[in-house]
């Protein structure tokens, strides 16, 4: 039997080019293995995110405090990786968390920043262990 995860799809209200997503699941090592109008997906290590727009959404509001995903975490390399990726992070739709606490966040063994884009969507993009 095959473990681990398989794939998530996201909603997104404000379509896929303005989310910020291709950018970031670039910097963290993921490839874009599909495309169809209002949909993409993207790869890595055996497991595929899908992002698409779906005309059925009940709300165009993300709220990561409600019951739900609350965030995706990545691999983000070694540590100065995860800092180029926190300092190129803006202009690209997506804002630190927790700026104040960066890069320990999560802990003093913990390497990791958080982003969010404007939709509300929040990442963590953690440094492997040295």
């Amino acid at each position: 039997m095959s473990v681990g995860l398989h794939h998530v799809e996201l909603w997104l209200a404000d379509g896929i080019s303005a989310s910020g997503w291709p950018w970031l699941l670039e910097q963290v090592g993921f490839v874009r293995t599909q495309s169809w109008e209002g949909g993409e997906s993207w790869s890595a290590g055996g497991a595929y995110l899908t992002l698409t727009t779906s005309p059925t959404l009940s709300s165009v509001q993300h709220d990561r405090r409600r019951a739900g995903m609350n965030h995706l975490a990545f691999h983000g390399g070694s540590p100065s990786d995860v800092d180029a990726l926190m300092e190129a992070a803006q202009p690209h739709g997506w804002r630190p968390l927790y700026a104040d606490r960066y890069p320990h966040a999560g802990g003093d063994a913990h390497y990791a920043g958080w982003l969010e884009n404007a939709a509300g969507f929040k990442v963590e993009v953690v440094a492997q262990q040295e």
